[in-house]
């Protein structure tokens, strides 16, 4: 903590923290809203998979076009924009009742929608502390932003169980519109220019680094995503245990992030951290039982946020400023193409085979998430006595004569 107290008593960055993960929390909360939602309505897993499905393939495509366009138009414009259709989106899918296609549609432009705010602070962040406290400052954001998955799936389990699902989304809507006003409106947003990138559209994934980082976050959401359906699976509608489970889990994270995340990174770092979440999720697999859960759970959670930071860190590294923002988009489209695979492949095996089925699958994305980063590790920058700055965007200067 002695790492992090200062961080936090910089100008901005706890404000700054805060207002990004109130705008990202309903995005902790939806996807188990609308598991719940859309199994309730079908009373099946694998339609509420497809859902959660094309709503993540809906995000991941967007994620580094409109990441990009916040260097074009802004970021203010950008955001507001995409929140405005996020919301409506959420309300069609609360409170219309359509056949499964449609929902599959509407999952799908909302996930178009989703607004960037995370390639939006994260490019912020360089900005607003020195280089020698970006590497903390990514841990510590990984790690808070673990909040949305501890108090996300408590609140979603209980207000879907004790009141209703559509009152699950209803809730998810009113965090969007509160904290993507608050980070919106944040200073920073207006003091920070992304420059107008001078490269095509994807130029960025030739960064070896980056393509490992997207890779390797997409079998890591995929394992967390696969997780939470099966949970889910495990308890049933009427049960809080599920929300209990997976705030479990994210308090894992928490504590992992909290404790490794100042800790130098070298070439194999990532794929250590990585070998936490498998040997968790491996013995998620040996049984259901919730206290059993409990504990292979916050084990594989202690290493997410810390492989998460690593990531973060490496990307930012090895690209220049005017790109950061669209690299984090490709990471996100990664992660959520994770989420939606791990969603939709678990929801089918556990619809067969039961939960066991689903938590294999997570342990299988994670055994394969450890071997990627160890075989590609010499493509891995080495920032032990270096900071994670982006590299500085520079032009020709005319001088007079």
């Amino acid at each position: 903590m002695s790492t992090y107290g200062p961080l936090l008593k910089t100008p901005g960055v706890g404000r700054v923290i805060a207002a990004q993960l109130t705008a990202r929390f309903p995005f902790g909360m939806l996807s188990l809203a609308y598991l719940l939602h859309v199994e309730h309505v079908f009373h099946s897993y694998g339609s509420a998979g497809l859902v959660l499905a094309t709503t993540s393939v809906g995000q991941a495509l967007a994620g580094p076009l409109t990441s990009r366009w916040m260097g074009s138009w802004g970021m203010r414009p950008v955001l507001i924009l995409t929140s405005l259709v996020a919301l409506v989106s959420m309300g069609v899918i609360a409170f219309v009742l359509m056949p499964l296609w449609a929902y599959v549609v509407v999952g799908f432009i909302g996930g178009l929608a989703v607004p960037p705010v995370q390639p939006a602070v994260r490019t912020i962040y360089p900005k607003m502390v020195t280089s020698s406290q970006l590497t903390p400052l990514f841990s510590l954001d990984a790690s808070a932003q673990e909040l949305i998955w501890v108090a996300g799936p408590v609140i979603t389990t209980f207000v879907a169980t004790q009141i209703g699902t559509v009152e699950a989304i209803v809730v998810a809507m009113v965090f969007l519109v509160v904290g993507g006003t608050w980070f919106i409106a944040s200073p920073e947003l207006g003091r920070v220019r992304i420059p107008r990138s001078k490269r095509a559209f994807g130029v960025v994934l030739k960064r070896p680094s980056v393509v490992v980082a997207t890779l390797t976050g997409l079998l890591l959401i995929g394992a967390c995503a696969a997780v939470e359906a099966s949970v889910t699976s495990v308890f049933g509608e009427g049960s809080p245990n599920a929300g209990i489970v997976l705030a479990v889990f994210a308090v894992g994270s928490l504590i992992g992030g909290l404790t490794l995340g100042h800790l130098p990174i070298s070439r194999n770092t990532l794929w250590t951290r990585m070998s936490i979440v498998f040997v968790g999720l491996a013995l998620a697999v040996g049984g259901t039982n919730f206290w059993w859960l409990c504990f292979a759970l916050v084990i594989a959670g202690a290493g997410i946020a810390p492989a998460l930071a690593v990531m973060f860190g490496s990307v930012s590294a090895t690209v220049k400023f005017s790109d950061t923002a669209e690299a984090y988009g490709w990471m996100g489209t990664g992660q959520l193409i994770g989420a939606a695979g791990g969603s939709a492949v678990a929801g089918f095996l556990i619809d067969s085979s039961g939960p066991t089925g689903g938590l294999m699958v997570g342990a299988i994305a994670a055994a394969v998430g450890v071997v990627l980063p160890l075989v590609t590790k010499r493509w891995l920058p080495d920032l032990r006595g270096r900071d994670a700055s982006p590299i500085p965007d520079t032009e020709p200067v005319n001088i007079p004569t």
